[in-house]
């Protein structure tokens, strides 16, 4: 998954997603209550305890939207109670976390963590702070990608996150809104477009722009084209040796000029991603844009946000470069009172057999390998996309992700890069180069290397 700052990334956060037990803000921004030593409430009448999960997007295992996860769990075990409290704003969960681990104190028995921040979450400074999953909780760590498990793995060799999702790229496409400006529907010739680069797909902006229905844009925001781009490079914000290097980076630069020229060329609906306002999610149900930067995890948020007035009108197609744009953890943190139970918890979840039904219904791709390949995974369709080969779709991208270098501050330079970079010069008319010397600024002031 991914959020504003990625999902959620998956980098990365989203409003009016009933993905959540409880949806909090301010104080509560991980645990759903106020204050506390955020060690739960121990029994809950029957010897019953509550685990609190802190989730932020969509994860896809409530009992309302979701794969019904929490009521299976919680009928094997009579003893437990789920709770889980969402959140909108990613960067927002990431800095309240830290706050909180620093003082041992209001956290979740449960925090799912960002790609984007793993590195810091796995390094000297805060190591420490977590359960190694890896002893606790009895998960198979042989059942997940090679890469996801190093990548949530420590100097000293533990294991702090259990993987939940990945995020292969796809491009989703209003189909009534392509038809509307003469653009082909069917999800073959709407790949051709701008198979192999993502110049082509401006120029299929160019011409969607000239047919465009009133009051639409070609793409939603121009952020998330950033994101997208690259999240195609193979390296992006670190250098080959983990180090931050966004100034230098190839990844980085194109992913900036093509989201200036589809700002300048008028493509973008100027909106931001997850915006706490709900104005994105409601230019979905609106058909504001016409496409939207599609990781497999972004299909449950069309579904939610797009409504079901808009089922069939959505569909999806390949990329013009297969990229990896998010995917998340569950960690536990040391200092809770019910670690060992929360650590099952997070196995349980994370198991092929949950990856697989959460595919199901949100369409987040496992980071299982047996998952992956499943006959399930292969050959799934989501109802909301009609005949959509998702699984197939999805799993091909899947096979071509190499991941990129990660530093300890790719989520935050990503969050300035987009949030107080390109929205500036989409929604405010900065100047390009004033926007890229503010985020220069920024990162010099807020970042200590």
């Amino acid at each position: 998954m991914r959020t504003s700052s990625s999902r959620r990334g998956r980098r990365t956060a989203m409003t009016a997603i009933a993905a959540a037990a409880a949806v909090v803000t301010g104080a509560a921004l991980l645990t759903g209550c106020g204050g506390g030593d955020g060690k739960g409430d121990g029994a809950a009448g029957g010897g019953r305890i509550t685990l609190r999960i802190g989730t932020f997007g969509s994860f896809g295992y409530d009992d309302t939207t979701g794969a019904k996860l929490y009521a299976e769990y919680e009928k094997a075990h009579p003893n437990i109670k789920i709770e889980e409290s969402n959140v909108a704003d990613g960067q927002k969960y990431w800095d309240t976390l830290k706050l909180r681990l620093s003082r041992n104190s209001g956290l979740a028995d449960i925090q799912a963590l960002e790609v984007g921040y793993i590195a810091e979450a796995t390094g000297p400074a805060m190591a420490d702070k977590w359960a190694d999953l890896g002893k606790t909780g009895g998960a198979d760590l042989g059942a997940f990608l090679d890469w996801k498990v190093k990548q949530a793995t420590t100097g000293d060799g533990k294991v702090i996150g259990l993987g939940t999702d990945i995020g292969p790229m796809a491009i989703c496409y209003n189909k009534d809104l392509f038809a509307q400006a003469k653009l082909p529907t069917d999800r073959t010739e709407v790949a051709k477009l701008w198979a192999g680069d993502w110049a082509k797909f401006l120029q299929a902006g160019e011409t969607y722009k000239k047919n465009a229905p009133a009051g639409t844009a070609f793409h939603d925001s121009a952020s998330g084209l950033f994101n997208a781009v690259v999240s195609s490079e193979p390296l992006q914000y670190a250098n080959a040796k983990g180090e931050l290097d966004y100034e230098n980076s190839p990844g980085v630069k194109r992913a900036w000029d093509t989201a200036v020229a589809a700002v300048q060329a008028g493509l973008t609906a100027k909106l931001r991603q997850f915006d706490e306002k709900g104005t994105w999610n409601a230019a979905f149900k609106n058909s504001k844009f016409a496409t939207v930067a599609c990781p497999s995890w972004m299909t449950g948020i069309i579904k939610e946000q797009a409504g079901p007035e808009n089922q069939g009108k959505w569909d999806i197609a390949a990329p013009p470069v297969a990229g990896n744009w998010g995917g998340s953890f569950l960690t536990v943190p040391k200092s809770g009172e019910h670690v060992k139970e929360a650590a099952e918890l997070a196995a349980w979840l994370t198991a092929p057999a949950q990856h697989a039904k959460v595919f199901g219904v949100n369409g987040n791709i496992p980071s299982t390998k047996d998952t992956l390949t499943s006959t399930a995974v292969q050959e799934a369709k989501l109802p909301y996309f009609g005949d959509t080969p998702i699984g197939r779709i999805y799993s091909e991208a899947a096979a071509g992700i190499t991941p990129a270098p990660i530093s300890r501050w790719d989520g935050q330079v990503k969050t300035f890069l987009t949030d107080n970079g390109i929205l500036d010069i989409e929604q405010r008319g900065t100047d390009p180069a004033k926007a890229w010397e503010n985020v220069k600024r920024l990162v010099d002031d807020k970042i200590d290397k």
